[in-house]
């Protein structure tokens, strides 16, 4: 048995850092640092509409630090040579800046490798979409939406409420930019260079099935509808963005969201300087934080999320739930409670709302995962607090509520989940088009349920989770995790939610997933993945551990085992090893947004995990 002292220490030490880090009113606020596409797309909304601000040329500074020795830049950092399309924005973005030019040596080099790469037609979607809102690059041939389809009834397999809430909030403003092949007047840089001279203005992957051919073919007749129609449509976009911008200005409160939703209101007519554009650019400003290479534009901050986990890890450490730090974090989650019904309640318009959000500034699109990272840090509370016992039930119902009829968990609403969409021929359609069941999802909803909850598989809503959890196991014994890297998440969060409703640790599935977990194991104690790994759908290991990815394997071995192994002990011996850890462990992103194009480095994971993998491992060894 390891050294008790030793570990309690190290949780003491951890605590009083968590009770300097604290803010005023309650949260902890961490950097939660994505990809460079938020930079590089504020660059260039910020120069075509002439806002003068001197955010561009800090956006600016931080890219140039961020390229890499052979020019290109990369999203993690075993990535190989580079990301095509985060070195095309950052080109594009630092040539909008005006602080360089192409002539510029290390400019010169990112072109070769643009071009090495195939050019503009290989980037994905999203970056062809701000390429031609500057006119950059064309438009996709023939392509049109027309807007009636918008009213079509939610039986219809386009309903655009069958797509996840992230992917309609993203691909409406798209549609009304390419449907009136939108092009801002300012001189954006040329890029023809970067464009081979026979090359077709490439948007949609080519293996377009049948089925899917047959779909938009009767999109298409919708465009006999009459003009008047059409206006109505459009009227209806635009009201669909209106009716979802935060109290800050932000569309969803997603910066990617709202720098489209501001090309889309200058396609329809909005002018420059309208207050909801305006309103919109001050919301984005409310997203800089300020990284170790300079500001960065959070995607979203990450404040409820960060602020859930930790107080619940705290107090699976030994913290109680009346002291002053964990009443602060409590008073400031239940404020955060959301308190009106959105886009979830589509198809479970009989559910009251009772959700949490990522971001502080997140009203509207509460989710799975923050609901339930919510309920474990109130729940001692709510036993004998009214108020919070009156949250809490909110939020279990709403959670329950939230089930798909496969008996999976997805990340934002139910019902989001037509197989049929992910065969439109766009990159990432099956990670981001709909909103599927996923293991982790389903995996850390189980272990609320079991343990903070109260119910085993003798209540229908687990039983069915287990079901279909157990269904999706991975022929090695590991799960894929849709929102962490990757497979070591996912296996953590499998694991530890079927042990918490009671299936038995001798199943076969616990048993084998243990072993597996044990079987990529470090010598060091540790484990890493590489962020690879949700690109080819196959465990890749990473060249080194990270904290986070090493807390949540050794999780769920102490989940599993009730005597001490040797690789927990190796495992919480890394985690003790907090000064020895090097920048790239610290830093390597293990948040996945989407594969090949977002993954996110969630500094308060080096807090939160290792600080729950030590309070566990203390009250199941050494009590």
């Amino acid at each position: 048995m390891m050294q008790k002292q030793q570990i309690w220490e190290e949780i003491q030490k951890r605590v009083q850092e968590s009770r300097h880090l604290q803010k005023s009113n309650g949260a902890w606020r961490f950097i939660f640092e994505g990809s460079l596409l938020t930079d590089a797309a504020m660059i260039m909304v910020l120069q075509s509409l002439g806002s003068n601000d001197q955010l561009v040329f800090q956006l600016a500074a931080r890219l140039q630090k961020l390229q890499q020795p052979n020019g290109a830049w990369t999203l993690y950092d075993d990535e190989g040579e580079g990301n095509l399309t985060a070195t095309v924005l950052a080109y594009n973005a630092l040539l909008f800046s005006k602080t360089v030019s192409k002539e510029d040596s290390r400019m010169k080099q990112a072109e070769r490798f643009i071009n090495k790469k195939g050019g503009l037609s290989q980037t994905h979607f999203m970056t062809k979409f701000l390429l031609a809102v500057h006119g950059q690059y064309p438009w996709p041939k023939l392509f049109h939406v027309p807007t009636p389809v918008f009213f079509l009834p939610s039986s219809f397999p386009f309903n655009i409420f069958k797509f996840s809430n992230y992917a309609r909030i993203h691909i409406l403003p798209m549609i009304i930019c390419a449907n009136k092949r939108f092009s801002l007047p300012y001189a954006a840089p040329d890029l023809t260079h970067l464009m081979a001279e026979s090359e077709d203005a490439e948007w949609f992957l080519q293996n377009r099935s049948i089925g899917l051919h047959n779909l938009f073919q009767e999109i298409k007749k919708l465009k006999r509808y009459p003009s008047e129609y059409k206006k109505m449509g459009y009227a209806y976009l635009e009201k669909f963005m209106l009716d979802r911008i935060e109290p800050n200005g932000t569309l969803y409160s997603y910066a990617s969201s709202t720098i489209f939703m501001i090309y889309a209101l200058l396609a329809l007519g909005y002018p420059k300087t309208s207050p909801v554009i305006q309103h919109a650019l001050q919301g984005l400003h409310s997203l800089l934080i300020e990284t170790e290479n300079g500001v960065h534009v959070q995607n979203s901050p990450s404040t409820v999320w960060d602020t859930a986990l930790l107080s619940y890890a705290l107090q699976e450490a030994g913290v109680a739930e009346h002291d002053s730090m964990i009443q602060h974090a409590n008073t400031y989650l239940l404020h955060k409670q959301h308190t009106q019904k959105g886009d979830w309640s589509v198809h479970a318009p009989k559910t009251a709302p009772g959700g949490w959000g990522f971001s502080h500034i997140n009203t509207k699109v509460p989710d799975i995962d923050d609901t339930s990272a919510a309920l474990r840090a109130i729940t001692r509370e709510a036993v004998k607090n009214e108020t919070y016992r009156e949250a809490w039930n909110k939020g279990v119902e709403w959670l329950l509520a939230m089930q798909n009829t496969d008996g999976g968990w997805a990340a934002f609403e139910k019902g989001a989940n037509n197989e049929m969409l992910t065969l439109i021929p766009l990159e990432n359609a099956n990670d981001a088009i709909i909103d599927a069941s996923t293991a982790d999802l389903t995996g850390r909803a189980l272990q609320f349920l079991g343990t903070y909850a109260g119910l085993t598989m003798e209540h229908s809503a687990v039983r069915k989770g287990v079901e279909w959890l157990l269904s999706k196991q991975e022929e090695n014994g590991s799960w894929y995790g849709r929102w962490g890297i990757c497979y070591v998440y996912g296996t953590w969060a499998a694991v530890t939610g079927l042990c918490a409703v009671g299936l038995t640790k001798e199943h076969p599935a616990i048993q084998k997933a243990a072993a597996w977990l044990e079987s990529i194991q470090h010598e060091n104690g540790g484990w890493g993945e590489s962020c690879k790994s949700c690109e080819i759908k196959q465990y890749v290991p990473l060249g080194y551990s990270t904290p986070s990815q090493t807390a949540w394997a050794t999780d769920a071995l102490i989940a599993v085992y009730g005597q001490e192994r040797k690789s927990i002990q190796k495992g919480i011996a890394y985690l003790l090893r907090q000064h020895s850890w090097s920048k790239q462990e610290i830093q390597y992103p293990t948040g996945l947004g989407l594969p090949g194009q977002f993954y996110f480095r969630y500094e308060s994971y080096n807090y939160i995990f290792p600080l729950l993998a030590l309070g566990n491992y203390m009250k199941r060894y050494t009590d």
